[in-house]
């Protein structure tokens, strides 16, 4: 897929925009003065394939927290900053890999500077985000509404701001819970600047909705070779963003590696519990390094058709199921044991 070429921005030991690989961030929902609770979650996001990781920092408390949780984790930390420029600064000097600010909230000029001087000093990135929910006042009045326009011309007013202060280390988000209107920014901001952008569907909703929301709002600006680093926001368990994200990546072709498990809908000649084991094989495969597809069908009369363009797969029947590879039938075997049958073949696998 054409990538949009970018200007390349560190964060910590990674790196985002030049066509790199499209990075999964998530956040942190414990107390970050929450040192134990906050490293824990951080390692467990990671272990679930998160890349870089941004944690709340409401507090000073929570700003000198970030010096102990940075010795306890791999990923790139970035603070997420509102109102007070003095949390950013201090951010900064407690280890933050990059710092999330909206400029526009976050006080005066002079402080900006004081923000942006702390930065330069230690080459950590700003990240400018702009969210519709916040955009300015007169900037809804120029456009009668929350508009994509008055998103872009929003996020370029704070983005030249920093500019004009000398620093260019920068990566750029532009937010909206509107899809359509989310995508519309992207395809016009990308024609005015080349800042990396970190891409997602803000406030996308419960698991439900927020996945179907964020899927359809991240193909339409992933497929335009828009966006370096993403985030499925949803209302729920963050490990949940991560599986997300890593399907909505791979299915786009964006990531290579695990396992893609497809499986068909059930209907009337299904006779073996198809959306229990296809549940179940798509948790087992989660810790198989495997970089195949697999194949879970509920019916032994099309089923090694279906799968044939899976590298191997399961068919079920009544009681029994089929084992099939590159659409050859392997053998046949009980339900009871399908799982575990499967589980063999991928554990010994050989491609």
């Amino acid at each position: 897929m054409y990538r949009q070429r970018t200007k390349i921005i560190q964060i910590g030991n990674r790196f985002i925009g030049g066509g790199n690989t499209v990075l999964i961030q998530s956040m942190t929902n414990t107390k970050t003065e929450d040192v134990k609770a906050t490293v824990e979650q951080i390692r467990a996001l990671t272990a679930a394939g998160c890349e870089i990781i941004r944690s709340a920092v409401p507090t000073m408390e929570a700003a000198k927290a970030l010096a102990e949780i940075k010795k306890e984790i791999e990923i790139p930390l970035v603070a997420d900053i509102h109102f007070d420029y003095k949390l950013a600064i201090a951010a900064i000097e407690n280890g933050a890999d990059k710092i999330r600010i909206n400029p526009g909230n976050i006080g005066g000029r002079n402080k900006i500077r004081e923000v942006v001087n702390a930065a330069r000093e230690r080459s950590i990135p700003i990240r400018v985000g702009v969210n519709s929910g916040s955009l300015e006042k007169e900037l809804v009045d120029k456009y009668q509404g929350v508009t994509a326009e008055g998103l872009v011309e929003s996020a370029l007013d704070k983005i030249y701001m920093i500019e004009e202060l000398g620093y260019d280390n920068l990566v750029v988000s532009i937010k909206s819970s509107d899809v359509m209107m989310c995508a519309r920014a992207h395809e016009l901001i990308v024609q005015k600047m080349r800042y990396p952008l970190h891409v997602g569907i803000t406030e996308a909703g419960t698991l439900f909705s927020g996945n179907i929301k964020s899927a359809a709002g991240l193909a339409i600006i992933l497929s335009k070779g828009i966006g370096d680093t993403v985030r499925v926001s949803l209302t729920g368990d963050p490990l949940e963003e991560i599986k997300s994200a890593k399907c909505i990546l791979k299915t786009l072709g964006l990531r290579k590696g695990g396992i893609e498990v497809v499986s068909c809908p059930t209907c009337g000649r299904t006779r073996i519990d198809l959306i229990g084991l296809a549940n179940a094989v798509e948790s087992m495969v989660q810790d198989i390094p495997l970089d195949i597809k697999v194949a879970v069908m509920g019916c032994v009369v099309n089923g090694p058709g279906e799968a044939k363009e899976a590298d191997i797969g399961i068919a079920g029947g009544k009681g029994e199921g089929l084992l099939i590879k590159k659409g050859e039938i392997i053998r046949k075997v009980p339900e009871t044991e399908l799982l575990a049958c499967l589980r063999e073949e991928l554990e010994n696998w050989k491609s």
